[in-house]
């Protein structure tokens, strides 16, 4: 179960390393809420918001996940034409999908990048 999970979750960071998120197994009813997102709900609203990072995203390097009932933690930098950014993303994964997306990040390297 929990190789499962991981490996659901890694689908996700690949899709988005590789700018392909057809094979991300997302829920129907999939949310995702971020420090630069309003609550996005539903699997289509998701993918075309990340879509939208696909050209600041360089590159993503996992370093940690911890798994604990339905939830994956999971630390990685986020390389971007910004900067690398690290990002603690916390997912919820249920029935092989992912329910949940809550990525928390400082965004000023997005907002402000002359401050940070």
């Amino acid at each position: 179960m929990r190789d499962e999970m991981i490996r659901i979750v890694e689908g996700y960071l690949d899709g988005l390393r590789k700018k392909d998120l057809s094979k991300v197994a997302f829920a129907p009813d999939v949310t995702f809420e971020s420090p630069l997102s309003a609550r996005l709900s539903g699997e289509q609203a998701v993918v075309d918001f990340l879509s939208g990072l696909f050209p600041a995203i360089q590159d993503i390097r996992v370093k940690q996940h911890i798994v604990e009932g339905e939830f994956v933690a999971t630390v990685f930098d986020l390389d971007t034409t910004f900067g690398v950014i690290p990002v603690f993303d916390c997912f919820r994964v249920s029935n092989g999908k992912l329910r949940k997306i809550r990525p928390f990040y400082d965004p000023r390297p997005i907002t402000n990048p002359e401050e940070s």
